[in-house]
C-alpha cells in the first residue's frame, strides 16, 4: 500500500490545500493529512478546530474519489510522523520559487535523516497560488470576501472568529 504524509499548520485548510490534497489522491492509496500543532506560529484555530476543519473537508474529497484520507495531528519531527503512519511519501505543495527554496532544505535534511521517504512536489494550480492562509486570515480580518479562498465552512468559522 502506498502511504503518503501532507503535512501543514492548516490554519485554515484553503482551497489550495483541497486542491493538492485532491491531486494527491491520485499518487497513494491512502493520504494522511499530518495537522502540525506548531505552537510557534501562535495558530488562530486550536488544534481540535484545525483537525475537525480538515476532517469534514476530506470526508468530502474521500467520499467523491472513494479513497482513503486520515487526519493525524502532530508535533514530532516530520520524518517521525511519517514513519508513525507508516508513509513512503511526504507530499508538498509549491506556489512559488520562495517556497521551493525552503522545501530544498526541507527534504535534504528529512533525507539525512531516513533516505527511505521521498518527497513529491506537487505545483499549485495556477488560480491557487496566490492563496496563503496567512493572506486569507488577514482578508477575514479585515472585514474582506474569502469565499474564493476556502469552502464555505471554513469561511463560516472565519467570520465567526473575526466577529
Amino acid at each position: 500500500m502506498r502511504i503518503g504524509l501532507y503535512p501543514g499548520t492548516f490554519d485554515p485548510i484553503t482551497l489550495g490545500h483541497i486542491d493538492i490534497i485532491q491531486r494527491a489522491m491520485a499518487l497513494v492509496d491512502r493520504l494522511v493529512i499530518g495537522v502540525a500543532i506548531n505552537r510557534d506560529k501562535g495558530p488562530l484555530f486550536d488544534l481540535d478546530e484545525r483537525v475537525a476543519m480538515v476532517r469534514s473537508e476530506c470526508d468530502q474529497i474521500a467520499a467523491r474519489t472513494g479513497g482513503e484520507i486520515v487526519v493525524h495531528p502532530f508535533e514530532n519531527l516530520l520524518i517521525d510522523c511519517a514513519r508513525d503512519v507508516g508513509a513512503g511519501v511526504i507530499v508538498r505543495g509549491l506556489r512559488a520559487v520562495a517556497d521551493f527554496e525552503y522545501e530544498f532544505q526541507m527534504v535534504g535534511m528529512n533525507r539525512a535523516l531516513d533516505s527511505g521517504v521521498e518527497t513529491v512536489f506537487l505545483m499549485a494550480d495556477a488560480r491557487r497560488q496566490a492563496i496563503a492562509s496567512k493572506l486569507v486570515k488577514e482578508i477575514a480580518r479585515l472585514g474582506g470576501d474569502v469565499s474564493k479562498f476556502v469552502s464555505p465552512a471554513v469561511r463560516a468559522a472565519l467570520v465567526a472568529r473575526y466577529a
